[in-house]
Parts: structure tokens; C-alpha cells; sequence
């Protein structure tokens, strides 16, 4: 006999390969059971597409063995009218006596209402199977409406001798740390988050792109620091290829092109909160900070990030600038063709 959290946890497998698509929506997975087999299974794919529930209810062969199996899913099934109908409302029209939840739907419009609902119908329910699992898949989702702020992820590449860049570098000439099978997992990240932010010393001296050119995915939110305008023209951080936001002190001025945008902010003042309100304004839920050093260190020193991932490449540098200072050990390690990474979480 399978037990409950075995297939919350293949609604958790099936619910990742939406990472990087279902934005502004959150994760999920969802199976339905009837005498100990799966006989649908569906996740959300992308926003204003079918959601979870409906995929799996769709991809029932016999409708009728509905009325006698049971649904899981790993967030609350939605109670209101967005972009698709209510998921719970189909439920109850489907007749599915038995509804198995990983956790509750933080979401202000759904929050407890879509288990209500079905409880009011007569339905079975049971809240909090591999609660701790759903929570972390969806931590985007959640640490955006609970905190509302978007997820913070911190990244950075250093040398063995904690170097992220030589002392020596040129204007545009990017050293690289880590191996090319590294620098490829780095743009499938970018891919799964909605926004990526540099200082202005890292656009000056890398000149990144901050795309997702080695892998297929949709290109971030690109976003700089810029206090007094005074980034070149010629970077390819101000080419309007994607969605660029600007920040720069509130005394200036900058007209918006399309999908390059310019906000004032206090750089005079505590200029952290600002931005991630800003950020929170503009509906991204997640940013990886990719540098340089002083930006990275800010958000450390202000507690403001959620995940780390730190690389130590084989290459080496005899002096240069040192990385960010984390002090604290490691969640975990991998090991790229010779690079490692560490990743770290702010618990």
C-alpha cells in the first residue's frame, strides 16, 4: 500500500518542471488515485493555462472512476476567478470524494478559502502530507507574499584564494573562474528566476549580458545600480534586448525606452529595502545578485537573501579582488568537472 506522502512526492517531481514558466503563479503537481494506481497526473505549465488539478483531471481516460479516487496536490487547490476558473470548484463538480494537500495556499485570494469550500461540499480533506517539501518547492512564491519582497539569491565564482576578479581588469575583459559546464548551469539558473541584479562596477568591467544564450529559457529581468547615470551607452546591459530596470538617485533624470525602465531611489539612505520594494512593486518574485563584491556583501551584511551559491573554479588569480564574506559552513556541496559549489540558505 502506498502511503500519502508517496504520491504528494510525485506531485512534487511533476510540479518542478514548470521552474522559470509559471511565473506570477506558483508550482504545482497534482495525481489522482483509485485503487492504489495513478490514473492521472498533470502539472501547471505556465500562467493563464490549465492549472495542476485540471491537467490531471483532464488526463482521466474514465471519467467515472473519478467519483471513487482520490486528488493530490501539493498547494491548495484556488477558490477564486483569475485567469482560469476556480480548480476547487471543479473538484466538487467532478464528484472527488477525497483530496489529499500538501500545504496551505499563502496567496491572499485563496489562503485557506479553497479547502473551506471543499469542506463544505462533503468532501475528504487532508492538509500537510510532505508539508515541509511543498513549502520549499514553492519558497519564490511564498517568501514573495509573506515577506513581500522577491527571493534573494546570492551567486558568485572565486578562486581558491578567494579572488572574484584580477586587480589588473580591463574595462569589458570578463576572467573566467569556473569551467564552460559551470558557466552553463549559471544561465539555466537564470532561466528559473524573474530578475538579475549587478552594481555598476561589475556592467563596467564585465560588460555581461545577463541572458540566457548557453540554454533554453527565457531571459530575466536585467537590474543595475546606477546612481548618476553615468553607465556607457554601449553596454550590453542598456541594449533594450530584454527587460532592464535601472535604479539611479532620485536627483536625475532618464526617459524610458521599451524594456529599458528608470526609477529613482534614495541612494542617500538605506538603499537595500528600497530596491526590493521596488522589486516587489514591479512583481518579481525571485533575483539572483550576481555582484559585484560591494553588492553582494550589502545584502549579506543587511540579512537580506535567502540562498547562496558560491563556486570555487580551478583557475587561478595572484591578486585581485576578494569575494564577499559568508560566515557560515555550508547546506551542502557539488562537484562540476573539477569546479565546486556550495550552497548556503538563510535560515
Amino acid at each position: 500500500m502506498k502511503t500519502n506522502a508517496f504520491y504528494i512526492n510525485r506531485c512534487l517531481e511533476l510540479a518542478r518542471n514548470g521552474l522559470g514558466t509559471t511565473y506570477p503563479n506558483p508550482l504545482v503537481g497534482c495525481v489522482i488515485v483509485c485503487d492504489n494506481t495513478i490514473i492521472g497526473e498533470g502539472w501547471h505549465i505556465k500562467a493563464g493555462d490549465a492549472h495542476a488539478e485540471v491537467r490531471a483531471i483532464q488526463a482521466v481516460k474514465d471519467q467515472s472512476l473519478l467519483k471513487k479516487s482520490t486528488l493530490y496536490v501539493t498547494l491548495e487547490p484556488c477558490s477564486h476567478y483569475g485567469k482560469t476558473p476556480p480548480c476547487s470548484d471543479l473538484i466538487i463538480a467532478k464528484k472527488i470524494p477525497n483530496i489529499v494537500i500538501g500545504t496551505l495556499d499563502p496567496f491572499a485570494e485563496v489562503a485557506g478559502k479553497g479547502i473551506q469550500k471543499l469542506l463544505a461540499a462533503g468532501r475528504n480533506v487532508v492538509v500537510g502530507v510532505c508539508e515541509e517539501e511543498c513549502e520549499a518547492l514553492n519558497r519564490r512564491f511564498f517568501t514573495f507574499h509573506r515577506k513581500k519582497r522577491p527571493y534573494i539569491i546570492l551567486k558568485w565564482a572565486e578562486t581558491k584564494q578567494g579572488f572574484i576578479a584580477p586587480a589588473d581588469q580591463k574595462a569589458g575583459g570578463i576572467f573566467w573562474i569556473t569551467n564552460p559546464y559551470s558557466q552553463q548551469l549559471v544561465h539555466k539558473w537564470r532561466s528559473e528566476e524573474q530578475g538579475i541584479l549587478i552594481g555598476t562596477q561589475t556592467a563596467v568591467k564585465d560588460n555581461p549580458k545577463l541572458n540566457t544564450r548557453h540554454w533554453a529559457g527565457k531571459n530575466p529581468t536585467r537590474i543595475v545600480l546606477d546612481k548618476s547615470l553615468k553607465l556607457p551607452k554601449h553596454l550590453s546591459i542598456l541594449d533594450t534586448s530584454q527587460p532592464t530596470v535601472v535604479f539611479h538617485h532620485n536627483t536625475s533624470t532618464a526617459e524610458n525606452q521599451k524594456n529599458l525602465s528608470f526609477e529613482p531611489l534614495d541612494f542617500e539612505s538605506d538603499l537595500l529595502p528600497q530596491i526590493l520594494d521596488k522589486l516587489y512593486q514591479l512583481e518579481l518574485q525571485s533575483v539572483i545578485i550576481e555582484g559585484g563584491s560591494k553588492t553582494l556583501q550589502k545584502f549579506i551584511d543587511s540579512d537580506l537573501w535567502d540562498e547562496a551559491r558560491v563556486f570555487t573554479g580551478q583557475n587561478e588569480i595572484e591578486n585581485g579582488t576578494k569575494g564577499p564574506r559568508l560566515n557560515r559552513q555550508a547546506s551542502s556541496t557539488t562537484e562540476i568537472e573539477g569546479d565546486q559549489l556550495n550552497y548556503f540558505y538563510n535560515d
